[in-house]
């Protein structure tokens, strides 16, 4: 289980790592960035990268990476937001700008949590532990079981493509360079390796498709 209050998350570095990862498998799996649940941005500002996750039924998901560690903003759109003053009670100050400006400002925010390498993973006051934090947090267990049981139900439902194995999922969770035989064991009906090479290079994913 992971929550604000159970944050058995992996340290700042790895969960950036992982985060590529993630956006790099969904780049695989949907060409269409719109119907992407994860994706990475390296260059959000001067030394600030951000993980995304969006849903498009209104439940929103942003980590931000800085050189002080990580900070992770949940919203979902079915839970009441807290004061968000609270659950950022003892937030750096150097992710104020982040929690307290746009676009988490029209976001909402119902949980948060962040990572410093000197004290680990802390949050705010949490008044419910029932935040749905649990729910948007469950992806970061390192198990590529469980992004494949994910995919395998949001992507490939209603399709003839074949079934996504924790194997082929494995090989990115453990950043090897993506061939077109690694690519094609994820997805075997992907074209447009231009495309897709372009998008790799964007998330600062490893790729050789000669």
């Amino acid at each position: 289980m992971i929550s604000t209050l159970h944050p058995n998350l992996p340290a700042a570095a790895d969960l950036q790592r992982l985060g590529k990862a993630l956006a790099a498998l969904d780049a695989i799996n949907s060409p269409d960035w719109e119907y992407r649940y994860y994706s990475y941005n390296p260059e959000w500002s001067e030394q600030e990268q951000v993980l995304e996750m969006r849903d498009g039924e209104g439940d929103q998901m942003l980590i931000l990476f800085r050189p002080e560690g990580c900070v992770i903003n949940g919203f979902l759109h079915e839970y009441d937001q807290p004061d968000l003053r609270q659950v950022t009670r003892g937030l750096p100050a150097a992710f104020d700008d982040f929690m307290f400006g746009e676009p988490v400002a029209s976001i909402g925010t119902t949980f948060c949590l962040w990572y410093t390498p000197a004290h680990g993973w802390q949050h705010g006051v949490v008044e419910n532990e029932d935040d749905g934090s649990e729910e948007l947090l469950e992806i970061f267990d390192n198990q590529p079981a469980t992004y494949a049981e994910w995919a395998n139900e949001y992507y490939l439902d209603d399709t003839d493509r074949a079934l996504l194995t924790p194997e082929a999922v494995a090989a990115v969770y453990h950043h090897e360079p993506l061939t077109k035989e690694k690519v094609l064991a994820i997805n075997e009906e992907t074209t447009d390796w231009t495309m897709l090479a372009a998008d790799l290079q964007e998330i600062g994913y490893p790729y050789n498709f000669s």
